[in-house]
């Protein structure tokens, strides 16, 4: 299958596809050996692209995918260590949802601080500078 078809079908754009080929994370397919020399693309890459995206949207990074997917080929992620890298992946995600209620927060009262009457042009009433 063409570029296009495989983008349509995973949901990654054709500049995506192309980056993913780049990083190593899918294999540069051969090409069609016709005048138009137009890459093939084969269903093992659309497989491949499908599991990256849905590795993508549990919140894993491209490096951390990349990692996932080499430990899965080799056979070496078994269900433990499959269990361990998700369970410090929440815990990353646990984190970054304490700092942003943190940041939530300091933000509210922020606006708390805020003049409600001061001019729109005047910075000295603007309490984020001091």
């Amino acid at each position: 299958m063409l570029i296009g078809e495989l983008s349509k079908k995973t949901g990654f754009s054709r500049d995506t596809i192309r980056y993913y080929e780049k990083l190593g994370l899918i294999k540069e397919p051969a090409r069609n050996g016709t005048d138009n020399n137009y890459k093939n693309y084969t269903e093992p890459v659309l497989k491949r692209l499908l599991a990256i995206r849905k590795i993508k949207d549990f919140g894993f990074t491209l490096k951390e995918t990349q990692g996932m997917l080499i430990l899965f080929e080799e056979g070496v992620l078994e269900h433990e260590r499959g269990n361990r890298y998700v369970k410090r992946k929440i815990a990353l995600i646990d984190n970054k949802i304490k700092e942003l209620e943190i940041i939530k927060k300091d933000s509210r009262k922020l606006c708390i601080r805020l003049p409600h009457r001061a001019s729109a042009r005047s910075t000295k009433y603007w309490p984020i500078w001091w």
